[in-house]
């Protein structure tokens, strides 16, 4: 079999290959060009994996976002990292199966845990009793967290998301990834890098700043393929994503709270999220929203007073749910799409002064929705550098004190993603060196594991049927 590292840089889409992504162009253009990935609805992170490792829609693996409302607790889930919440066969699976002597290693791709991989690593955090949230990270074999963590430092857990999210954990990643590939030489080696996010959702695509972060990816990048060349790995590079730029957000759980069918309750002062008393609320997710009912019946009159809201483009319910491959139990009852230059706010406070105390922190598993905010220093407050300093400080003391650096204003969020059809030229790419079917200009997504596959050796040229049994 040949070696394959399928490389996830995330947010990376056409327009941002050329003169200040050097190795990136100069790969693209000599393993066939620039191939553009329609993805999956969402275009989000987990959905958008999901489908590219199992080759199946939303509606078959069950990954309808990067989070959902879980009918059976009353809770909303959002990041949970247990692969046993995909279904289907995934490509380490099939390939397994058509030849007993491959290996994976996943390098920090989504669903790490639990899943049937050789090898894997991935973010996973220790919460203390005293409040702390310590870096660190899981790993399969257990003893390679300490072999990477004694070699290339602590996991930049604060690198990796929040306000100091920067290139570090990029560069922690692909160095794990280059160690792993070493030393216990995979077939298939999955490495997710994903620094372009977050820095283009800041600012935008368009900002300056953008060019000295493409310089920095395609350093990483070009470490990658010089260590493919030097052990003859074939690398594959994919996005899952492009990310547009949007002015503003929609904040679809104020609309339904206006409309009487959000209820919220009173917990010291402020507002929480009241999920058993609501008729309807919105998990959001970037640029689209599922919306939970109490009475599904209520579907086509909730999706009406939706369509007449400003910034929501499209409404699915019923067949169009349906067609969009979402009719799934973890799916909203109601999806709402976003215009092209809007996302959606999870917030359904009024007054700020009234949002919950952990609106203002980095928590990704208590806010029902995805809030990029936390990307962010509050620029309304005043020496908040130095107030983060000393209640870090009183932490390493033991003491429990509140770390909220996260803003409230959604306007500050520049960049965002979640749907199919974007403009030319912000669509997800395949690059890499693939066969004749693969050579369409766009593929649809879930090609990728078969893409994948080909690559490996391990799917016929001829006829696209898997090698093997």
């Amino acid at each position: 079999m040949q070696r394959v590292a399928l490389l996830n840089v995330v947010g990376l889409s056409p327009n941002l290959i050329g003169g200040h992504t050097p190795r990136l162009r100069e790969f693209a253009r000599t393993t066939g060009g620039v191939r553009t990935l329609r993805p999956p609805l969402p275009a989000v992170t987990c959905t958008a994996q999901s489908t590219m490792l199992t080759g199946l829609a939303p509606d078959q693996h069950g990954i309808v976002g990067n989070g959902w409302h879980d009918r059976a607790l009353g809770e909303v889930q959002f990041w949970r990292q247990s692969n046993g919440l995909v279904a289907g066969e995934k490509i380490w699976e099939t390939a397994k199966r058509r030849d007993a002597s491959f290996t994976c290693a996943n390098v920090c791709w989504w669903y790490a845990m639990h899943a049937s991989t050789d090898y894997f690593v991935t973010p996973r955090p220790m919460y203390k009793a005293d409040g702390q949230k310590l870096p660190d990270c899981l790993t399969h074999p257990p003893e390679l967290r300490d072999a990477l963590q004694h070699r290339h430092g602590q996991f930049p857990l604060f690198n990796f998301w929040g306000p100091r999210a920067s290139i570090a954990a990029t560069d922690w990643i692909a160095a794990a990834a280059l160690q792993m590939m070493h030393e216990y030489k995979p077939t298939l080696t999955l490495v997710y890098l994903p620094h372009l996010d977050y820095c283009l959702q800041r600012v935008g695509p368009k900002h300056p700043s953008i060019l000295s972060e493409l310089r920095e990816v395609d350093r990483v990048i070009g470490a990658l393929l010089d260590f493919c060349e030097q052990e003859n790995i074939r690398p594959l590079i994919v996005s899952e994503y492009g990310i547009v730029p949007v002015t503003n957000a929609v904040w679809i759980n104020r609309v339904l709270r206006e409309q009487g069918l959000l209820k919220v309750r009173a917990e010291g002062g402020r507002e929480v999220l009241d999920v058993q008393e609501s008729e309807a609320f919105a998990v959001a997710d970037h640029q689209i929203a599922h919306v939970s009912l109490k009475n599904p019946a209520r579907a086509e009159e909730v999706a009406r007073a939706l369509e007449r809201v400003d910034g929501v483009a499209g409404v699915l319910r019923g067949e169009s749910r349906r067609a969009a491959h979402l009719d799934h139990a973890r799916s909203g009852d109601v999806i709402c799409l976003s215009a092209p230059d809007r996302w959606f706010s999870y917030g359904w406070w009024m007054e700020d002064a009234k949002a919950p105390d952990f609106a203002r922190t980095v928590d990704i598993f208590k806010k029902p929705g995805y809030d990029p905010c936390e990307l962010l220093l509050d620029p309304a407050r005043p020496l908040l550098g130095a107030r983060l300093a000393l209640k870090l400080a009183l932490r390493r003391l033991g003491m429990r004190v509140l770390l909220d650096p996260t803003p409230l204003d959604a306007s500050l969020i520049r960049g965002s993603h979640g749907l199919v059809s974007v403009e030319r030229g912000f669509d997800p790419v395949l690059l890499g060196e693939l066969g004749e079917q693969f050579s369409d200009a766009e593929l649809p997504m879930c090609a990728v594991r078969d893409a994948a596959l080909y690559a490996l050796g391990l799917l016929d040229h001829r006829t696209g049927l898997g090698v093997g049994t």
